[in-house]
């Protein structure tokens, strides 16, 4: 059984201060021989009296998500309730909170997801959500593509989820319990052994923990494999190249550097661009702007007070 002991970490959400003030957000731990594949699950509850926005700059991971509308109180079967594969959003994410309802979410490590689904390189999600049974086919109630279909079948089957799962996932009134529910469906599903995973696994560990790797020629030179070697271990187990990786996590730093900078005078943005890599100001403005929607300065102003 995993700890369940919620952790804090909002990277990628944008002013995460104000989404915290309108819903409950957790993330806990999974089960330890899941650990090596997944960062977290996360767990979101909310009920309110008006319709919310949040958006997410994705980070560069596949998701699980089990999601239900309506009252919180009420069992699965009586909300709008389905699962789905997410895979790794290209743009900000945006979602509409209404009324009620709950969202548990599997969040895998880049790169952890293939040993679950080995059929389909993670490339073939990437800006895609797609039902559940479309990749775990004994997940769904037999209906709809069915068992086996392929990565194009999402949108003209639809399978349903099992109510089953869903509601073992999404009816308890612990964190415990749905945490339980997800280990369970996980280690029902694997994970296969995958040396190329692993490695996947380890070279976005080093572009994110290592602040000197910028390029994709420093990764070369770090790793030892040539760029295009890089290109395909990503595309079959990120789902995306090594160049986005690298931009994705200098746009989250500028985030965390807005949020955690006085509101008066905000962080020096020059000497950030330089931090990061980007050739001058304008060119992390640029990036910023265009990820976002607002420049960085916007950005950091209208932060809501933690």
């Amino acid at each position: 059984m995993s700890d369940s002991a919620p952790r804090k970490d909002t990277r990628g959400i944008v002013d995460p201060a104000e989404l915290l003030s309108r819903v409950r957000f957790r993330r806990h731990t999974p089960a330890p021989e899941l650990q090596p594949y997944l960062e977290h699950y996360w767990l979101i509850d909310w009920e309110l009296p008006e319709p919310y926005a949040t958006h997410v700059v994705p980070h560069p991971s596949m998701n699980i998500v089990f999601q239900r509308y309506g009252a919180l109180g009420a069992p699965a079967a009586d909300t709008r309730a389905s699962a789905e594969v997410a895979g790794i959003g290209l743009g900000l994410f945006t979602r509409k909170l209404t009324e009620a309802g709950r969202v548990c979410g599997i969040q895998f490590r880049p790169g952890g997801f293939r040993p679950f689904a080995p059929a389909w390189p993670v490339a073939a999600w990437t800006g895609r959500r797609v039902p559940l049974a479309e990749v775990f086919p004994d997940a769904g109630t037999g209906t709809g593509a069915g068992a086996g279909a392929g990565a194009g079948a999402a949108e003209a089957g639809h399978p349903a989820t099992d109510p089953g799962l869903l509601s073992a996932v999404l009816s308890p009134g612990t964190d415990h319990a749905r945490v339980a529910a997800l280990d369970a469906f996980l280690l029902a599903h694997g994970p296969a052994p995958d040396p190329a995973a692993d490695r996947a696994m380890e070279l976005v560990g080093l572009i994110r923990g290592d602040r000197t790797v910028r390029k994709v020629a420093q990764l070369v030179a770090a790793t030892g494999l040539s760029a295009r070697s890089l290109q395909r271990l990503f595309a079959s187990h990120v789902g995306v190249g090594p160049k986005w990786v690298i931009l994705r996590y200098r746009i989250h730093e500028a985030l965390e550097r807005a949020e955690a900078a006085d509101p008066a005078g905000g962080p020096d943005w020059a000497a950030l661009a330089a931090e990061l890599g980007y050739s001058d100001q304008a060119h992390l403005v640029r990036e910023f702007t265009a990820t976002i929607g607002v420049p960085p300065t916007a950005y950091a102003r209208g932060l809501s007070a933690p």
